[in-house]
């Protein structure tokens, strides 16, 4: 297995720090909002990762952080008129919740500011008696000139950068280019600490809960491309002083979302929720969508993609249907499969294998579908064709439950079975009035056979 990675920009052999154990980080949101469809990208696509891994045998430990301390949060509480622990809480849950719609397996941990302060003050005290860090009147600073190797995940040389957006430009500071570590304010909601009361900087509170629920040193830490710098950056940096490591042995970065062709913003008003999106479309549209292009890319939502990925959906589905009733009639579906592997699902391995290359799996899913439907269009079946279908539903659904875009139909009755079979011999009779209307019965109950 290879990955991207984009510490070193090429792609690198997957080796784990542990024997077939992976421990994987992702940045989370800041709770101030619902979650829109971009926020939906890495969560579904880390969400595919850490199936993937769990299928190819790997005990994984999956956190991703809660930012429930932001100004974003307090500014919110005040538009609101309530405090901020309120504000934080209802979308905290908002945020769970959807994560949940969007059929992705529970994390292990979901961290947040709140609950590790004192982990994060301590993360900082630890970094000014190593003399990484400095205070001044209450605000803590980090100083980047005393990393040499500043700069290595966004390629730029510390000379070379230009002060970033979160990074602004302040009196206090031995350089422009140090971040806040800890914040002294008399707004908002704070915490007491060894500097004053205030509130930790938001550079330092993921690295210090990775410390905290998974070591110093992890397999793969992910999130945006637009995460890379500052945050990123300033993650490393506070490792590289504590604690001589890079702090992620992977850094994965997955592309920007654009709607028809823009970036997504609050002027242009082209934001879609998560729960807007929910209520008119299938989970598995989103889902689907959010695969269809290789991670790393760039990626244009449309109105007219996502129709067509709903087609699509509808397709899988019929196809699954069909494919499960035509065993299942045959009383085939729980026999044993004699070959699992074949050739579709040793293609979508290489594919995933490949630096999740998601969008050539999904070709290969299609194949699947193609040969599927070819090989249902009979009415009878040989215990040869039987164990070959077996065999691609064994690989359609393994498929499927990687992608997080897997059915759970039901299993046809004993009163289904007699009405398939009533109806085929009314056929068979030319009694196409009867067989219609058994027909129509059946669709009622969503099958199509």
């Amino acid at each position: 297995m290879y990955i991207y990675n984009s510490l070193t920009n090429k792609k690198e052999k997957f080796k784990t720090i542990e024997a077939n154990k992976i421990k994987m980080y992702v940045c989370g949101p800041t709770v101030y909002n619902y979650i829109h469809i971009g926020n939906a990208r890495p969560i579904i696509f880390f969400d595919v990762v850490s199936r993937y891994f769990k299928y190819r045998g790997y005990e994984v430990t999956y956190v991703s952080n809660i930012t429930d301390v932001d100004d974003k949060i307090i500014n919110r509480a005040k538009e609101e008129n309530v405090d901020e622990h309120v504000i934080a809480v209802k979308y905290r849950q908002a945020f769970l919740e959807n994560v949940k719609q969007l059929n992705c397996a529970a994390f292990d941990s979901n961290p947040s500011v709140m609950e590790y302060m004192n982990s994060i003050i301590s993360f900082i005290e630890a970094l000014i008696n190593k003399g990484y860090a400095y205070e001044v009147n209450g605000d803590v600073y980090f100083s980047v000139g005393k990393i040499s190797t500043y700069g290595q995940l966004s390629n730029q040389a510390t000379e070379n950068l230009e002060v970033g957006a979160r990074i602004s430009e302040h009196a206090k500071k031995e350089s422009p280019l140090d971040f806040t570590l800890w914040k002294k304010t008399a707004e908002g909601i704070k915490w007491n600490s060894p500097w004053g009361m205030g509130r930790p900087g938001w550079h330092t509170e993921c690295v210090a809960m990775i410390n905290d629920t998974l070591g110093s040193n992890i397999d793969i830490h992910g999130g945006g491309s637009e995460l890379k710098f500052p945050h990123h950056e300033n993650e490393i940096a506070q490792s590289c002083a504590l604690n001589h490591t890079t702090l992620a042995n992977y850094w994965m970065h997955n592309g920007s979302l654009m709607i028809e062709n823009e970036k997504m913003s609050k002027s242009l008003g082209n934001y879609i929720f998560i729960n807007d999106f929910l209520a008119k479309y299938d989970f598995r549209v989103l889902r689907l969508f959010m695969l269809s292009t290789h991670y790393r890319q760039p990626l244009n939502y449309t109105q007219k993609i996502i129709e067509n990925m709903k087609n699509e959906i509808d397709r899988i589905e019929i196809t699954l249907k069909t494919l499960q009733y035509k065993l299942d009639l045959d009383n085939y579906l729980d026999k044993a499969i004699l070959n699992k592997e074949n050739q579709y699902l040793k293609a979508f391995t290489e594919a995933m294998d490949d630096d999740f290359n998601t969008a050539n799996a999904i070709t290969v899913l299609m194949s699947v579908i193609k040969e599927i439907n070819k090989v249902t269009r009979k009415k009878e079946f040989t215990s040869e064709e039987l164990q070959n279908m077996l065999t691609l539903y064994y690989a359609f659904n393994t498929m499927l439950k990687i992608f997080g875009i897997d059915y759970s139909i039901e299993r046809l009755t004993g009163e289904d079975k007699k009405l398939i079979s009533e109806k085929e011999e009314a056929r068979k009779l030319k009694n196409f009035e009867k067989a219609d209307k058994i027909r129509a019965i059946l669709q009622e109950k969503g099958i199509n056979i």
